[in-house]
């Protein structure tokens, strides 16, 4: 029987003994992370989610099982996900085997469909009467002080997290003098944890989440719900963990008050606007949390994560971020297939990064307990002098640390006893180990998360994924070029090792090559490349194709200069169409600067024959002379001559298929404007008479005969003596 929480599968267990007069251990028992307590005669084990992946891992079929039972199914734990798609797999491959999924708030038609159609059978509930109330704003103390007076059990509280709750046990003691006041929470020891919910009397319960479902705490009758938790959240494109306060769903707030009316009528005080809409339910792990664990499992059991029937598929990315950090740390091959290491890091009880660490460690008590204080997420006190790795202020003081640290830390070491714990060379299971073999390791588990300051000794730093994150005030780590990021919250290093250079082995090297806008030409670095980190450049010679390809880009990006603006003009005039990007490349490749990019000079010849045809660079004169032909942008064509060359021409010149008429600028002898016009032959007749009068005087060394019909055209001045 599949249960979310360790607490309540011991809890439940107990239960069951006692109403079967079953002994603990015997025909009913449990088997939890680094805890176990049944035999080979046990009849019903409770189990935590991962316990079931891990059993189904090492035999597929389940023998010796009849029966899984997976309980609250509605909080949709990547476990449950996963063990109800393994179990599945055996279900059909056996004809006595049976699944009966759980929840009390679960669509169960989905679960149903995924079953092959397997009957839904609803269990109806005797309600007792509850009295929800609302009080926005209220804090704990003071909600825990109105409902008491009113209550006659015990009243338990919702909070987001173990802070939390330890800033408010002291606030509910001074609100309720003489009660009780009992913390429960995933931060306690076993022990303490089934304290908290045996114990008789009229107390207040400040709890976490984990009360919320298959856990009775005896004698309860009022709620207090801060209508808050906290929420794993994975961003796979920076490879960071985060732990998000979030609003409960409305399902989650169901169970909350469900709690105090279990026995009898009950009362739950909200700390939350009634008018408030809360979403139907909670969002399952699988589309928000890191991957790696369970498609190590799955790569261990023989299956395809991206073809795998999943109850419900997790997202693409988030599949390719978990198998890419198992590839990093060695667990699979390129192909996807899991490698010895990997399977030795699967049979941990570990995430995949904490087994890579304890086995590069080779085991040992400060590997063990280093994994013990990343596992609990546990906030280290703040070191003030200098450190190599802010781990070893938990090592330096480590009977200060809560004792369920102290117990995890405890079971990891065990697991390199003798015999379990594969030797790796050098050492040995369970060997006392030195500073710099740990934050090796630590270095190896969390290796996509190496960061590099900013500048020397200082906090700001540029991670492997190419964000930005901050060296918090509570590490030590103030020395060293490279560290390694074990903690990070909304962008703060919490927790960081400093790494050495030399065991950095670069992911890439890369020839990049860059555009100089001071000087024109293409700059090339060799760079050696951690991800998105540069650990070392140096310049060389640019290579030619990758020159070309990047000074190209940079002259499209430009607005062309005036001798190739003048020759595509004339393309456009022409209508003729070019694959500029490609011209621009070809031209590009026998540039060494934007300057000597010339379009014209490397356009194909069939292009040029054409183009000359179309829009030619020059035109004609009477007077035997050619002038240059200037193409506008807007479709225009424009010449100028000495108004003396073009004598006898009565129609204006035309350009192109469209016959475009040139724009004539007609230049007086000192070549300077004197009337511009597209009809000539209105000049000969209407204009020409009055320039006449006025320049003859001023030019008298140049024809200027009454009728320029029958004059000759001439570039040059009359001969001397001429009229």
């Amino acid at each position: 029987m599949l249960q979310p929480r360790r607490i309540a599968a011991r809890a439940i267990a107990r239960r069951i003994a006692d109403e079967r007069g079953w002994t603990l251990g015997q025909e009913v028992g449990w088997h939890v992370r680094f805890e176990r307590r049944f035999t080979a005669a046990t009849r019903v084990l409770l189990a935590t989610e991962g316990i079931l992946t891990a059993r189904l891992v090492d035999d597929p079929l389940l023998e010796g099982v009849r029966t899984i039972v997976l309980d609250e199914f509605h909080e949709r734990s990547i476990h449950a996900d996963l063990g109800l798609a393994l179990a599945r797999q055996a279900w059909t491959a056996r004809d006595d085997l049976r699944v009966v999924v759980m929840s009390a708030t679960i669509a169960a038609e989905p679960v149903s469909r995924f079953l092959d159609d397997c009957p839904v059978i609803d269990v109806p509930g005797r309600p007792h009467p509850l009295d929800v109330g609302y009080a926005t704003g209220e804090s704990v103390a003071d909600a825990v002080r109105a409902i008491w007076p009113a209550s006659r059990g015990s009243v338990l509280c919702f909070l987001p997290g173990a802070p939390e709750i330890r800033r408010a046990h002291d606030e509910v003691a001074r609100a309720v003098p003489g009660a009780e006041v009992v913390d429960l929470h995933g931060g306690l020891t076993a022990d303490e944890q089934d304290r908290a919910v045996a114990a008789a009397g009229r107390r207040v319960i400040l709890a976490t989440n984990i009360a919320e479902t298959s856990l009775t705490v005896r004698g309860v009758d009022a709620v207090v719900d801060t209508g808050l938790h906290k929420v794993a959240r994975y961003d796979a494109e920076r490879a960071l963990d985060t732990l998000d306060t979030e609003r409960v769903s409305q399902a989650s707030a169901d169970q909350r008050a469900g709690r105090a009316a279990r026995l009898g009528p009950g009362r739950v005080r909200r700390l939350w606007d009634a008018r408030d809409r809360l979403r139907p339910h909670g969002e399952p792990d699988i589309a928000r949390v890191d991957l790696a664990g369970p498609l190590l499992d799955l790569a261990a059991w023989g299956a395809d994560p991206a073809s795998f029937p999943w109850f419900e598929p997790p997202p693409a990315e988030a599949i390719a971020a978990a198998r890419a950090l198992l590839e990093r740390l060695g667990a699979l091959s390129a192909a996807g297939a899991i490698t010895p290491l990997g399977r030795e890091m699967q049979r941990l009880p570990l995430p995949p990064r904490l087994a890579c660490i304890l086995i590069e460690a080779k085991g040992g008590r400060d590997a063990a307990r280093a994994c013990a204080v990343l596992a609990e997420r546990h906030l280290i006190p703040a070191r003030r002098e200098a450190t190599t790795c802010d781990l070893l202020a938990a090592l330096d003081a480590w009977n200060a640390l809560p004792p369920h640290v102290h117990q995890v830390a405890r079971q990891i070491e065990a697991l390199t006893a003798p015999g379990l714990l594969p030797p790796r060379g050098g050492g040995g299971p369970g060997a006392e180990h030195d500073e710099n073999r740990l934050r090796r390791a630590l270095f190896v588990g969390y290796a996509d998360r190496l960061a590099r300051r900013r500048e020397v000794r200082g906090t700001s730093l540029v991670l492997a994924s190419g964000s930005g994150a901050e060296l918090g005030r509570e590490s030590g780590v103030r020395e060293g070029e490279f560290l390694v990021a074990l903690d990070v919250q909304n962008g703060i290093v919490r927790i960081a090792s400093r790494v050495e250079p030399e065991w950095i082995v670069p992911t890439a090297i890369t020839v990049d090559h860059a555009f100089d806008a001071k000087t024109g030409r293409v700059r090339a670095w060799r760079r050696e490349r951690f991800e998105k980190l540069i650990l070392g450049e140096h310049a060389q010679a640019p290579e030619p194709a990758a020159a070309a390809a990047v000074l190209a880009e940079a002259w499209l990006a430009r607005e062309p200069d005036e001798r190739n603006a003048a020759w595509l003009n004339r393309i456009r005039f022409a209508g003729l169409e070019v694959d500029l990007p490609a011209l621009a490349l070809h031209a590009a490749s026998a540039a060494a600067s934007i300057a000597e990019v010339d379009l014209a000079a490397h356009a194909p010849f069939n292009l040029i024959r054409e183009l000359e045809g179309l829009a030619p660079t020059h035109l004609d004169l009477p007077s035997g002379r050619r002038t240059e032909l200037t193409y506008g942008a807007d479709g225009t064509v424009a010449a100028a001559a000495k108004l003396q060359e073009l004598f006898g021409l009565g129609e204006t010149p035309r350009i192109g298929r469209q016959r475009v008429p040139v724009t004539l600028s007609l230049l007086a002898p000192n070549r300077r404007p004197v009337q511009t016009t597209r009809d000539l032959r209105s000049f000969w007749d209407r204009t020409y008479p009055e320039v006449r009068k006025e320049l003859r005087g001023r030019y008298p060394k140049h024809p200027w005969p009454e009728d320029p019909w029958t004059a000759p055209p001439t570039a040059k001045a009359k001969p001397r003596g001429g009229n």
